[in-house]
């Protein structure tokens, strides 16, 4: 059964948070897809993930036509398992679909945008009342706590 994360994003910004999750998807030896909810804020992400530490980057691309299936981490705005990946990022209000084929789907939503919000309240009861979901919030410095 495919396991569902939410993360409610309050104190620190996706920027800040993805690039650790998915080194440590990376670290398991997962592939990763980041759908972003649209196609314009995919340079921006792109850029962060190159950018995110002095010492270090994560290998990825944008999906664009004949997108490498060997690149560990794919951003797009598509719903396609480019890299035949097991996990699925939503991210950037990108709504979260149930698909079997990955181990892990993971929704972040950013808890100071009201419609964010309530698009992942509507996403949790949709898919927590058939599925194993766990939901994580960052305390006031920005570690995570499982609350469900």
């Amino acid at each position: 059964m495919t396991e569902i994360l939410f993360y409610h994003l309050e104190q620190r910004s996706l920027e800040q948070v993805l690039p650790v999750l998915l080194e440590k998807t990376l670290e398991r030896g997962w592939r990763a897809v980041v759908e972003l909810g649209s196609s314009q804020r995919i340079e921006a992400l792109d850029t962060a993930l190159w950018t995110y530490r002095d010492d270090s980057f994560l290998p990825h691309c944008i999906a664009e036509g004949q997108t490498n299936p060997h690149q560990p981490i794919i951003l797009c705005a598509d719903a396609t398992n480019h890299n035949k990946a097991q996990v699925r990022f939503f991210v950037d209000r990108a709504l979260p679909r149930i698909d079997e084929e990955y181990e892990r789907l993971v929704f972040m939503f950013d808890g100071h945008d009201p419609d964010a919000v309530s698009e992942a309240r509507k996403a949790w009861k949709k898919l927590s009342s058939d599925h194993q979901t766990t939901y994580w919030q960052q305390d006031q410095h920005g570690r995570w706590a499982k609350k469900g």
